[in-house]
């Protein structure tokens, strides 16, 4: 089946494989897992870890990482406000098409303004969006700093930096919230594991 978009002349096509027949055959339902959060606030190190635990209970899961899509897909783009408006839509467009497909998709991404999280949650289907708050103080995502990140931006040397020259908008009503400094690693996976088992019937 195709259904044409008049004004851009563009064509979707939809595949002959129902998402009921790919849930059944997965054992779960698809959706986005959004990890945001400050840098070095420990969106990556869960998302992996989740991902593993995952995959060795024979889900379908897959790591959609922001550092990754920059060197590749996004790498055009800058961190204006524009530009990091325009990283979430790509982001959050592929996602979409992981979760289509059956997939737990974990997406970590600084993702700092609330607007464009919510842009991403409009393009999923009720009850496939998980946006998870990785809450970490500024103080102690500054003292990690495991890229060097902070320094550069305390020195001026990297500018529209998030949570030192640029804002970030923490969640309102996320579904999971990790204090990081707080939980570790497992206890932070296992928190997102239980909304995971309500939404998408993972065991």
């Amino acid at each position: 089946m195709k259904r044409t978009h008049s004004a851009t002349s563009t064509t979707l096509t939809v595949g002959k494989i129902p998402m009921q027949e790919r849930e059944r055959r997965n054992g779960h339902r698809g959706c986005v897992v959004w990890l945001t959060g400050l840098s070095a606030a420990g969106k990556s190190t869960i998302a992996a870890e989740l991902e593993r635990t995952l995959f060795r209970g024979g889900c379908q899961a897959l790591v959609l990482d922001g550092d990754c899509l920059r060197l590749g897909l996004c790498s055009d783009l800058g961190f204006s406000h524009e530009d990091r408006q325009e990283n979430i839509r790509r982001a959050g467009e592929v996602a979409k098409l992981f979760a289509d497909a059956g997939f737990i998709c974990l997406a970590a991404f600084i993702s700092p303004y609330r607007a464009d999280r919510d842009t991403v949650r409009r393009i999923m289907p009720a009850g496939r969006f998980i946006e998870v708050f990785v809450n970490a103080p500024l103080a102690v995502c500054e003292a990690r700093d495991p890229k060097g990140l902070y320094a550069k931006a305390r020195h001026h040397r990297l500018k529209n930096f998030t949570g030192i020259s640029a804002p970030y908008e923490p969640p309102l009503k996320p579904e999971v919230e990790l204090h990081t400094d707080r939980l570790t690693v497992a206890q932070s996976v296992e928190k997102v594991l239980i909304r995971l088992r309500k939404t998408c019937g993972i065991k």
